[in-house]
């Protein structure tokens, strides 16, 4: 056997880290020779149990890996041991105690984390008219007797009409759950006859509670391919009540969403398995802010959803193979409403969920959320709305006219697929400025409020440390090397600026830049390399390419005003953006963040039913553009690879920064290493 046949791969997700181990090597100590954020306090005793993981089955091509539970130890007296004592979730884990048989993929949930990941959808402050789908009733009804043989069911829904009149209920079509039904006489006689009742859009009474009840809630949901979104509000108020997010718990299965459709195509019943790992997800952060707002889930009465198609499709369980190719077919698009106990939510026994309507192709419900959040269709001037995710969704028009296409960006700008990426956590680099003649940087990480050349930032960040660098990071410091001249307009890192700092250092055939070099050496150094200028010029390009794409369609040189929707979108510093050539030029004063759109949009059909109706009238007049069929697609991301771009000008950005004049590298005579670079640049 050779050493090669003695080691075994293991890939650790969300973050995508990998590495070869010898085999017997346990897995939390692969873990933290990759880096990989797991905690455990007891020293790998198996005592404190937070190091849990879960092993990954099947073949996952995202990750070229093949993985299999017979490629990990055996459950070991440790496991049993904490199993009896406190419990350990099905499926899971003591990555103390798991030791390395073959290639194993493995998936570190979020809490078992040292450093929590940051989900930055906030709730938007928004005014939204309120007009919920569910609305409260007191009413007292007349109790039976011999000479009135009517049931308690119509003489409630007479009380319903006498005492609420005719608005918002219509008696003759009021539909009623068999549930209320079984409960109803014992509610009734409960209260002496005094009772709340809920009603779905004026046509179904969905709950009944003895006595006065003023209180109702539901919870808007934004499933993003990363993370899941929630907001719990108040529907009488629409106050939120309690916001929260996780990581999407199918990251496991691939990146992106395309290798989550070919783990189905792959993995017969992989739908299946995401349907259900979203779910489960979905469940426990919703039980996470019914508990900050000091409820019980079974007190939410409506939900609403938005997502991509894929994430769309999986939430109901519908196969996603056929969004994987041409013509990328939907299983249907229109708007949906459901019980939740269809989608296993545990939420109010008859609590209705309902589903905003996808446009085509890929783009979604959340598209779909950012239209009804933003209102392009109501505004005379051309704007163009971008959410910013791994896969973007782009729009643009006005009143009279509105395109949208989604634009498959990838993981780079949220942190994946980068050396020393992560996502938004404590201890990422998230802001950076380089001075342009020493190359000497300064920055801010996640939970701290220094910069790292003030005072009070080496205390501030003890506990924390400065674990890698997350997507606006990543954007601020490409952009800062290219403004000083480090990095030339096809994105290569220039190896000449090695004379002017020791922070540029060869790499192999190419040059990276080292952004932080930690005090001690088990601490990871950040390092920009030249593979991971090419994966943001990628990303970067096919954004620009699909905006590209509408403004030839809708016949613009030029949009009006910018708005960036999104986590990532809300936190990049908009020039820096513009400068490496994300999106196209326009006044910065007119370039704008929206926030959480897509979740706003969720927020806003949870309040307001007519919001639900307004929606699908919209989507069915937006013209959709398939960037994965059209022609120009290839021609625009060609010339979007530059920095800013190959032949767009950029004269309001020119404004605010002074671009230098394109440079390119030298011509062939150089070597070989430098011919290659360019013909890759271009």
């Amino acid at each position: 056997m050779s050493e090669a046949d003695k080691d075994a791969l293991v890939v650790f997700t969300p973050s995508g880290k990998r590495g070869r181990f010898p085999l017997g090597t346990p897995l939390l100590k692969c873990a933290r020779q990759l880096g990989v954020d797991i905690d455990s306090v007891c020293g790998g005793r198996g005592l404190c149990g937070r190091c849990q993981v879960q092993i990954g089955e099947g073949d996952f091509a995202k990750h070229a890996i093949s993985s299999r539970a017979g490629n990990a130890s055996a459950w070991n007296e440790s496991e049993a041991r904490y199993h009896a004592r406190k419990g350990i979730k099905p499926g899971r884990r003591l990555s103390c105690q798991v030791q390395l048989l073959g290639d194993l993929l493995v998936d570190v949930p979020a809490d078992s984390q040292v450093h929590k990941q940051v989900v930055r959808k906030r709730a938007e402050v928004r005014n939204i008219e309120l007009d919920p789908a569910i609305r409260l009733h007191y009413v007292e009804v007349e109790q039976p007797d011999m000479h009135n043989p009517s049931g308690d069911l119509e003489r409630l829904l007479q009380a319903l009409e006498r005492q609420w009149g005719v608005t918002g209920i219509n008696i003759q079509g009021l539909n009623v759950d068999l549930r209320v039904l079984q409960g109803l006489q014992q509610a009734l006689r409960e209260a002496d006859w005094k009772v709340t009742v809920a009603v779905h859009r004026g046509q179904v009474l969905t709950t009944i509670w003895p006595g006065f009840r003023d209180k109702a809630y539901g919870v808007a949901i934004d499933i993003g391919s990363t993370t899941v979104a929630a907001h719990l509000c108040d529907l009488a108020s629409g106050e939120v009540l309690a916001s929260s997010g996780i990581m999407n718990p199918q990251i496991r299965f691939g990146e992106d969403l395309m290798s989550r459709v070919s783990y189905v195509m792959m993995n017969p019943g992989g739908d299946k398995e995401m349907t259900q790992a979203l779910r489960e997800g979905l469940n426990r952060l919703i039980a996470e802010v019914c508990s900050e707002a000091g409820i019980a889930p079974t007190d939410i009465l409506n939900a609403t959803f938005v997502g991509n198609p894929i994430m769309h499709h999986l939430l109901l369980g519908i196969d996603p193979t056929e969004l994987g190719g041409a013509p990328f077919a939907l299983t249907f698009n229109s708007g949906i409403t459901l019980w939740a106990e269809q989608l296993d939510l545990q939420l109010a026994p008859d609590a209705r969920v309902y589903v905003l309507p996808c446009i085509a192709g890929h783009v979604g419900a959340d598209a779909a959320g950012v239209i009804l959040s933003e209102q392009p269709h109501l505004r005379e001037e051309v704007s163009l709305v971008v959410d910013v995710g791994t896969n973007a969704e782009i729009i643009l028009g006005n009143r009279h006219r509105l395109l949208a296409c989604s634009s498959p960006t990838g993981p780079a700008f949220e942190g994946a697929q980068i050396s020393s990426g992560q996502r938004a956590a404590p201890g990422a680099i998230e802001r950076v400025r380089i001075d342009p003649v020493t190359l000497e940087p300064r920055f801010k990480v996640i939970g701290s409020d220094f910069w790292s050349d003030e005072a009070g930032f080496a205390d501030s960040i003890k506990r924390i440390g400065i674990t890698g660098i997350c997507g606006s990071g990543i954007i601020e410091v490409l952009a800062e090397l290219f403004l000083a001249g480090v990095i030339l307009s096809d994105g290569t890192i220039d190896g000449a600026a090695a004379a002017r700092s020791p922070r540029i250092q060869l790499d192999g055939r190419t040059y990276a830049y080292l952004l932080h070099e930690p005090a001690h050496p088990e601490e990871p150094r950040v390092v920009i390399t030249q593979t991971d200028v090419r994966a943001i010029q990628l990303a970067k390009a096919a954004l620009y390419a699909g905006i590209q794409l509408l403004m030839d369609r809708f016949g613009v040189e030029k949009v009006d005003r910018i708005q960036l929707a999104g986590a990532f979108g809300s936190h990049i510093d908009v020039k820096y953006a513009m400068a490496l050539g994300m999106l196209p030029d326009c006044d910065l004063e007119q370039v704008s963040s929206a926030g959480n759109a897509a979740g706003t949009g969720a927020r806003i059909a949870l309040l307001n039913q007519k919001a639900r109706d307004e929606i699908e009238q919209v989507v069915k007049r937006v013209e959709k553009v398939e960037t994965a069929v059209e022609p120009r697609f290839q021609e625009h991301f060609v010339a979007a690879m530059a920095i800013p771009h190959r032949n767009a000008p950029y004269p309001e950005l020119g404004k605010v920064l002074p671009l230098p004049a394109p440079r390119y590298p030298e011509p062939a005579g150089e070597g070989e290493g430098r011919r290659r670079r360019r013909r890759v640049a271009v």
